[in-house]
């Protein structure tokens, strides 16, 4: 039997319907967040340590949530914390998050008057996606796909993204199948840390984008829309259109426009002849099955 819903209260006012943005890493998270953290109503953070903390726990060691409502009640308390609006709050708050809220001194973003929803941008909020629908069963989702290949020349130019491809990264306590790296068994580690970075990047790429097909057939009509990035590029007015009747709520184009939006098909001019090789090798299946090439 279901237990029934918890009801959060952040500000003094209950956590309905939060709104999470869920992609692989350079998918377009960011920009999708700058949306919703200008729509009327919006309290959206992104990458607050709190939840950080838990969500990258979560995605090394997958079995730490699955451990039922424990993993639950740490996820939501900590995005709760991260929801709070206090004096100085968004002094802590990472550098993307302050910009896209135009943030200029102390803060906060904005009031508790002025908040009637929630929501998350954080990145690699993918791997905790089911547990985030046990925190809150009425959220809705939002994921972003984007070209593995571009996805890869901008993780290249990327250190904090590089980061996580130390060989230290797989040790003894590592689990498998590790989604978050795209590592399916120990056999696989000696492998993984000698391949390419580029390599890497297509695993984390290809592992991101069957997470989201598993969502896509798991979660109701209703509580998810997945949107591609070159859609958000190229179309921006339709894409929110759709967006905002999604959340029933205005979301702003302008929020989507402007010079520092990564272009669509850099791979071209971006990552080396051998590079492209290896992550199209990679990711082939999932860059057909999406579209981005045709079927060998």
């Amino acid at each position: 039997m279901r237990p029934p819903p918890h009801i959060l209260v952040v500000n003094g006012i209950k956590v309905r319907r939060p709104v999470f943005v869920l992609a692989a890493p350079h998918s377009g998270a960011d920009l999708l967040a700058r949306a919703l953290k200008r729509s009327p109503g919006f309290h959206v953070t992104m990458g607050r340590a709190a939840v950080a903390h838990v969500v990258y726990a979560f995605a090394r060691r997958p079995s730490i949530a699955g451990r039922g409502m424990g993993a639950t009640r740490v996820l939501r308390d900590a995005l709760a914390e991260s929801w709070q609006l206090l004096p100085g709050a968004c002094e802590e708050c990472p550098s993307p998050c302050r910009e896209a809220g135009g943030v200029t001194g102390a803060g906060p973003c904005t009031t508790s008057d002025a908040v009637a929803r929630f929501g998350d941008a954080s990145p690699d909020l993918l791997y905790s996606a089911s547990v985030l629908l046990q925190a809150f069963p009425d959220a809705r989702f939002v994921q972003l796909i984007r070209d593995g290949r571009d996805v890869a020349a901008d993780m290249l130019a990327d250190p904090a993204a590089l980061a996580w491809f130390k060989p230290s990264m797989l040790s003894e306590e590592t689990e498998f199948p590790n989604p978050f790296l795209g590592v399916n068994s120990g056999e696989h580690s000696e492998r993984w840390k000698a391949m390419p970075t580029a390599g890497k990047c297509a695993l984390r790429w290809r592992s991101a984008v069957r997470l989201s097909a598993t969502l896509h057939h798991e979660l109701p009509r209703d509580q998810l829309l997945t949107l591609r990035y070159e859609d958000l590029v190229s179309s921006p007015a339709e894409t929110v259109d759709g967006l905002s009747r999604f959340l029933e709520t205005r979301v702003p184009r302008v929020a989507l426009l402007g010079r520092d939006v990564p272009k669509v098909g850099v791979w071209r001019t971006r990552l080396r002849e051998a590079d492209t090789e290896l992550v199209s090798k990679v990711a082939r299946e999932e860059l057909a099955r999406l579209g981005y090439v045709q079927p060998s």
